[in-house]
C-alpha cells in the first residue's frame, strides 16, 4: 500500500486552499447584488472581465495549444458549458429564490456528487480514508450551517430555488471529473482562456434573453466594485488554482476542498459583518479540516 504524498501533490493541495475562500466571497457578493444586477447580466460581465484579465497571460498558450483544443474540442466545449456557463449562471439564478443557508447546504453536496459520479460513471475506486473524510467534512459543514442544532435539518424548507442551485452542483461535479481527461501537457492558463472564450457567446444569448424579459441592472459604485471582485478572484484566480489542483491531486481530493467554503464564510462574516465565532463553528471547522486530511491520505 502506497504511503505519503509527492511534492507535486502537496503543492496541489496547497493550491486548493484559496479557491473556496474566493468562492465564499463570490457567494456573499452574489447574494448582496441580487436586487441590483440580474443573474445573467452578472454572469456575462463577470466572465468578460475575467477574460480581459486573463488574456495577456493566456494568449500565447492559447495559440500554441490550439491544435490540442481542436483535437479535444467536444471536451473543451463541455467544460465551458458546465463549468463557466451553467454553474455560475444557475447559482446566481437560484439565489434569487433561496436562502443563503440552503445554498450553503446544497453547495456542500459537491464532494459527494464527485465521489458518486466518479464511482458510478468513471470507474474511480474509493479508499477507506476518502469515505471517512467525506463523512467527517460533510458533518462539519452541517454543524456550521445548522448552528449545532441538528433538529433544524428537518425544518429546512426547500423550494424551486433549491432545486435550481442543486442542478448547478451537479454541473460542477461533472466539470471537476471531466478536468482529469485534459492531457497534462495542455497549459491550464490557456485552457481557462479558451473555455471563457467559448462560453461568452452562450452567456451573451442568455443576457439578451434576460433583457428581452425586462430585467435590467441598476449600476452603482458598489455594484461595479463587486463585479470587479467576482471578475478577478473567484473567476480567474480560483478557477486556475482549482484546475491545476485537480490535475495534481485528482478530482476526489480537490472536490473535498469545497467544504472549506463555509469555514471561510464564517471568517468573512466575522471580519465584514461583525459576527462572533460560536462553539459550533469551531466543532464544524475541526471536523472539516480532519475530513480533508483524511482524504489526502494514500491507500486504505
Amino acid at each position: 500500500m502506497e504511503r505519503g504524498l509527492s511534492k507535486i501533490q502537496i503543492s496541489g493541495l496547497l493550491l486548493l486552499i484559496p479557491p473556496p475562500l474566493f468562492w465564499a466571497g463570490n457567494f456573499i457578493v452574489g447574494r448582496a447584488m441580487r436586487g441590483e444586477v440580474p443573474p445573467m447580466t452578472l454572469s456575462l460581465w463577470r466572465w468578460v472581465i475575467a477574460f480581459l484579465c486573463l488574456l495577456p497571460l493566456a494568449w500565447r498558450p492559447m495559440c500554441r495549444d490550439w491544435p490540442a483544443y481542436w483535437a479535444h474540442r467536444w471536451l473543451v466545449l463541455r467544460l465551458a458549458l458546465v463549468g463557466v456557463v451553467a454553474f455560475n449562471s444557475i447559482v446566481y439564478l437560484g439565489l434569487q429564490w433561496t436562502a443563503a443557508e440552503n445554498g450553503l447546504l446544497l453547495n456542500s453536496f459537491i464532494p459527494i456528487l464527485i465521489l458518486l459520479f466518479g464511482a458510478l460513471f468513471y470507474g474511480q475506486s474509493l479508499h477507506r480514508w476518502q469515505v471517512i473524510g467525506l463523512i467527517l467534512s460533510f458533518a462539519g459543514v452541517l454543524t456550521i450551517i445548522l448552528h449545532g442544532d441538528w433538529t433544524r435539518l428537518a425544518r429546512l424548507d426547500f423550494s424551486v430555488g433549491d432545486l435550481v442551485v442543486f442542478s448547478a452542483m451537479v454541473s460542477w461535479a461533472f466539470y471537476t471529473l471531466w478536468q482529469r481527461a485534459i492531457p497534462p501537457q495542455i497549459d491550464r492558463i490557456g485552457l481557462m482562456g479558451i473555455q471563457i472564450a467559448v462560453a461568452i457567446p452562450f452567456l451573451f444569448v442568455l443576457y439578451l434573453g434576460e433583457r428581452l424579459l425586462g430585467y435590467v441592472p441598476h449600476w452603482s459604485p458598489e455594484a461595479y466594485a463587486a463585479l470587479g471582485y467576482i471578475g478577478l478572484f473567484p473567476s480567474v484566480i480560483a478557477y486556475l488554482l482549482y484546475t491545476i489542483g485537480v490535475a495534481r491531486v485528482g478530482a476526489v481530493r480537490a472536490g473535498m476542498f469545497i467544504h472549506l467554503m463555509p469555514v471561510f464564510g464564517v471568517a468573512l462574516a466575522v471580519i465584514f459583518l461583525g459576527e462572533t465565532v460560536q462553539p459550533y463553528h469551531l466543532v464544524g471547522i475541526t471536523a472539516i479540516l480532519v475530513g480533508i486530511w483524511s482524504t489526502s491520505r494514500k491507500g486504505g
